[in-house]
């Protein structure tokens, strides 16, 4: 296995990202057309919060109710900087995979993502390492 690979090899790039004006509708859209669980909630390109397809299932109440009825006023009702994780967890894109492989492993989270100089640069999620270490053998 190759030692000391920085993260910044395996990061997804092309990121699809929100801002506060965005919706509860925007987020939900977003996360199913591009098949995500997390999307960066960024102020021009800082990045200041995180929005998971886990926050939106658990305020929609959708594995419960066949009902859109209670999605749209649960969505009316609350906005994305409700909704978001603020308390953020980062990385520089320098790390190496084992380092944020170790994070991740501690925590309850299942994407990091990758700053530098306050700017959001990407995201690893725990498929990117899956797909790398999956690479290796």
């Amino acid at each position: 296995m190759k030692q000391r690979v920085p993260v910044s090899q395996i990061m997804s790039t092309k990121l699809i990202t929100l801002n506060t004006t965005n919706t509860l509708y925007d987020a939900e859209k977003l996360l199913k057309e591009n098949n995500l669980r997390h999307l960066p909630v960024v102020d021009g390109k800082k990045l200041i919060g995180i929005i998971s397809l886990s926050d939106l299932l658990k305020i929609s109440y959708t594995d419960v109710t066949d009902s859109d009825e209670v999605e749209t006023v649960v969505y009316e009702t609350y906005t994305i900087p409700q909704i978001m994780a603020k308390t953020l967890v980062t990385t520089p894109p320098s790390a190496n995979i084992k380092e944020v492989t170790e994070l991740l492993s501690k925590h309850s989270f299942h994407s990091v993502p990758v700053v530098e100089n306050g700017e959001l640069k990407g995201i690893v999620t725990t498929t990117d390492l899956l797909n790398y270490f999956l690479d290796q053998y």
